[in-house]
């Protein structure tokens, strides 16, 4: 019974790599973040990198850190497996940013009153993976 799972998972292997990278409590805001990331979901792993290098957004900077990550993890996860590796492969799967903890500060306004600032942090995440080659494809 066992033997079926570990042929089905080491297949799984050789259809396709997939490698993941997140940073977590980054101090940006979530959507903000998200307007960058969905600049490249879908995109070409080589291809993301060079626009985020040229985007004018500030969480642009964060997400390619976490998206050369996992370029990098797949890398390593490549050799591990003793797997060629091509990194103008890679394509991004998925890329999602989720809300992290909130600080919470105060700032004096008029008449004694106080007025909540809330600096919202994010996680974001980003995997990317090679497709799948199909039997008998050109």
């Amino acid at each position: 019974m066992a033997t079926p799972m570990k042929s089905q998972t080491s297949q799984e292997t050789r259809e396709a790599m997939e490698a993941k990278a997140s940073a977590r409590h980054v101090r940006v805001s979530p959507q903000k973040a998200r307007r960058v990331v969905d600049l490249i979901r879908g995109k070409a792993a080589t291809d993301a990198v060079t626009v985020l290098k040229f985007a004018p957004q500030a969480a642009s900077e964060p997400v390619q850190k976490v998206l050369e990550s996992a370029i990098a993890n797949a890398r390593v996860r490549a050799d591990r497996e003793s797997v060629a590796f091509d990194e103008r492969t890679l394509v991004i799967t998925a890329a999602f940013v989720d809300e992290g903890p909130t600080m919470k500060r105060f700032r004096p306004r008029a008449q004694g009153r106080a007025g909540r600032i809330n600096k919202r942090t994010s996680h974001i995440t980003v995997v990317v993976s090679s497709p799948e080659k199909k039997k008998g494809a050109r």
